[in-house]
């Protein structure tokens, strides 16, 4: 029998990297600040029964599971940021070939199995892979939080500005993590459900 969750889930995007791109060096100066955000944000999910469900770039390697991949990455500059973040065996991880999360990826029937109807997105690069994410799943109809503490991108202004595009643009909470009320947004969330069910 599989597990039973909560309407909620949380994203963590592209922070198994492996940074080795021009600007790489940038995007984890940026990052390292953030990596106990999302850490902290992850146990408090956890705890509360939300799902963690890593989404991530295989940097070229298709041929890699998930261990590869992570061992790869540990061996690279950013060892430091995906140190704190390595995927635990019970959270789930999916490849994806672009910037969306739901794009050529089993993301959306894993959400729409487990039922989940609003998504809290972290990681990287805020500007780019978080936000194609947070823009499909506006379309698709998901509630979204998007903590402006556990996002981050190559430069913090680009940040930002995707930032106040998710808040005005896709109705995204971008409270800080530590003001996350989980309970309330599973509470909220299942009362969504029963409504959309009658």
């Amino acid at each position: 029998m599989s597990p039973s969750y909560p309407p909620v889930a949380l994203l963590i995007i592209d922070v198994i990297n492996d940074f080795d791109f021009p600007e790489g060096h940038m995007l984890i100066d940026q990052a390292l600040p953030i990596a106990p955000n999302i850490g902290h944000l992850k146990n408090k999910s956890k705890e509360n029964g939300i799902p963690v469900i890593y989404v991530n770039d295989n940097f070229g390697k298709w041929q890699s599971d998930r261990k590869k991949l992570v061992n790869y990455c540990l061996k690279k500059d950013g060892k430091e940021f995906v140190g704190q973040l390595v995927p635990e065996d019970d959270d789930f991880f999916i490849i994806k070939p672009m910037h969306s999360a739901f794009f050529s990826t089993p993301l959306s029937t894993l959400l729409h199995d487990m039922k989940i109807t609003t998504l809290i997105l972290a990681g990287l690069a805020g500007n780019i892979c978080v936000l194609f994410t947070a823009n499909d799943a506006f379309m698709r109809d998901f509630t979204l939080y998007v903590p402006e503490d556990c996002s981050a991108s190559n430069i913090a202004e680009d940040n930002e500005r995707a930032l106040i595009l998710m808040k005005n643009t896709l109705r995204a909470d971008t409270s800080v993590s530590h003001e996350l009320n989980l309970k309330e947004i599973i509470k909220e969330a299942e009362q969504n459900k029963k409504r959309t069910i009658l």
